[in-house]
């Protein structure tokens, strides 16, 4: 690595951490005061909401990741043209090209923490803090679904008509098994509580029926006749069954995509899938998030260096403000298409890659018009 290199990198990342130090205190401080009169009221001390800051920064600051490098750019760049530095710089026959390298270099050095902490370690941090939030800022929350249908395995249907937290309890209950799109049997309950114990549901006042089919009779009698329900089984004494869902699937889904790392968010969206329920357009479009936000490092880096690697009159102060504008828009931009992604409108792995296409043709038309 060349003594111009190094001496860019070190620019580029020191103060990458400097904006981000800035900008995480000003943020924590105005997050204090709004919280404040919660923390009061809840009688927490001083280590409890100190703990809760801990992983409330990491998440914010990886949050802020992509603006806060790309307002690094801007001053950096900035300041060495300012300073006449990079027109020493190209007059001494390095090209544009290569004076980018130390950039994209901080670029990547960044992206690769980010994308570790975005996939695996800020996650298990976000649980801790979800959970805080849960208790003291958010109203007790009661499951009010009614008539809840979830495919727990495939060709089989769980019901719920109803389901109570506090007590983990569903009501009237029934697990159909379908052979293609016919119904095989059925297990039918008055209620089924989870133990915790045992990791399983016991389920109480039960039955079981078998639906004998058309062929399964021809074949026993020689004559078609009508479908027609057998008792297989009928109790009072409870048993335990081993369903495929967990009592977490009726609690709060408050932030729950931002606790799950990469491995669990693939896992739980493949899980939705397979039961065909709603709303899985949330954890799609955050798992694609977390991917696109390491290549719009890049693309912010690339676009900041081109707004202020010129010299300007009004000094490093308009660059500087340009920047912030960009920064702006490009927030916008985000929050415009993930909303519409999580609506189902747009696809999630398509949608949360437009802000970066348009920025990224922004960037290269820039390159080609602006002189350098």
């Amino acid at each position: 690595m060349r003594l111009l290199d190094r001496y860019i990198l070190k620019r580029f990342l020191s103060t990458y951490f400097f904006v981000v130090l800035i900008l995480l205190a000003v943020i924590t401080v105005i997050d204090l005061t709004e919280k404040m009169d919660k923390y009061a009221k809840a009688n927490l001390t001083a280590l409890e909401i100190l703990s809760y800051y801990v992983d409330y920064v990491s998440w914010i600051g990886n949050l802020i990741t992509p603006i806060t490098i790309f307002i690094a750019t801007v001053y950096v760049c900035s300041q060495m043209a300012g300073h006449t530095e990079i027109i020493a710089i190209l007059s001494s026959g390095v090209s544009f090209k290569r004076m980018l390298v130390p950039f994209f270099l901080g670029a990547f050095v960044v992206a690769v923490f980010s994308f570790i902490l975005n996939g695996w370690i800020i996650p298990n941090s976000n649980k801790s803090m979800v959970a805080f939030e849960m208790q003291y800022f958010q109203t007790r929350y009661n499951y009010d679904k009614r008539n809840v249908h979830i495919q727990v395995a495939p060709a089989t249907i769980m019901y719920l008509q109803s389901y109570q937290n506090a007590s983990k309890t569903g009501y009237h209950f029934t697990l159909d098994k379908y052979d293609g799109n016919k119904l095989i049997e059925k297990l039918s309950a008055r209620r089924i509580v989870w133990d915790s114990t045992k990791l399983k549901w016991t389920v109480y006042d039960w039955r079981i029926d078998k639906i004998d089919t058309v062929f399964e009779k021809f074949a026993a009698t020689g004559k078609f006749l009508g479908d027609s329900v057998n008792m297989e089984a009928e109790n009072s004494t409870p048993i335990d069954t081993a369903l495929a869902i967990h009592p977490s699937e009726f609690e709060s889904d408050y932030r729950k995509y931002e606790g799950l790392t990469f491995g669990e968010l693939s896992a739980y969206i493949q899980t939705l899938k397979e039961r065909g329920a709603a709303g899985i357009e949330v954890y799609q479009v955050e798992f694609h998030s977390r991917i696109a936000s390491t290549c719009t490092i890049f693309i912010l880096v690339f676009m900041g260096v081109i707004v202020s690697a010129r010299k300007s009159r009004g000094g490093t102060g308009l660059q500087i403000a340009l920047g912030f504008m960009l920064s702006f828009i490009f927030i916008v931009f985000f929050m415009l298409f993930r909303t519409i992604a999580e609506t189902g409108t747009i696809p999630p792995q398509i949608a949360v890659w437009i802000p970066n296409i348009i920025f990224a043709i922004i960037a290269l038309a820039m390159y080609k018009l602006m002189p350098r």
